[in-house]
């Protein structure tokens, strides 16, 4: 069990966390959040030597997949760097990366009734701008309650303070996120529980990936 008490506030340097050997030759992971069992929630980063593969699985609550650098491919297609990957609740997927690659993989946190795949090619998509001046958006998911999206800060962008519902959780990409509790620079992970509150900013400018709504709603202990 690992980062389980969705009450918590969570704040990880990625970076400085070990990589880990997996059952499957090649593949290594920094793990971020781990509830333990086959179908439970899990976040981690993947990092594929080249050749490397990962038998299938299939994934009982879903899964969501961003490709941070390199490219890998399942039996659908080839996925190169910022290729954002969803398979539904119930979805068979086995990944190979023939140069190698790292990604941020989340699996178990699905609505069971979230049937829809979802692929986008970051580096095309059309993007939208934002609630304030300086923020850009591209939508990746949603279902019921639960976004997931990038969100581009333009430096010294700064927004209004505001709760989630259900909470938010970050991936830094690039540059410098901050809070009022905070600077994150690349490679942070924030979680922050249901209906917390605070009022982001960015100096330096970043770029962020955003999956909001996808935790129990209690109240904050």
């Amino acid at each position: 069990m690992l980062n389980t008490d969705f009450s918590r506030r969570v704040v990880l340097d990625t970076p400085s966390l070990p990589w880990c050997e997996t059952s499957a030759p090649g593949v290594q992971r920094r793990m971020i959040e781990d509830a333990g069992g086959d179908d439970a929630r899990m976040t981690a980063l993947l990092r594929f030597e080249p050749g490397a593969r990962q038998p299938a699985c299939r994934q009982a609550f879903g899964e969501e997949i961003l490709v941070l650098d390199g490219a890998f491919s399942d039996s659908d297609g080839d996925y190169p760097p910022g290729t954002y990957r969803k398979h539904p609740p119930g979805a068979l997927s086995a990944v190979v990366s023939p140069g190698g690659c790292t990604l941020l993989v989340k699996s178990g946190h699905l609505d069971p009734l979230d049937s829809g795949r979802s692929l986008v090619d970051t580096r095309q998509a059309q993007w939208f701008a934002g609630m304030v001046a300086g923020l850009t958006v591209l939508p990746l998911s949603e279902f019921g309650g639960q976004h997931t999206a990038l969100v581009r800060w333009a430096p010294e962008t700064f927004f209004n303070p505001h709760r989630h519902y259900g909470g938010e959780e970050i991936y830094v990409i690039e540059g410098v996120f901050e809070d009022e509790h905070g600077r994150y620079p690349t490679g942070t992970w924030l979680r922050s529980p249901h209906l917390s509150q605070h009022q982001p900013f960015s100096r330096e400018g970043c770029l962020i990936l955003v999956k909001v709504g996808h935790l129990p709603a209690s109240e904050p202990r």
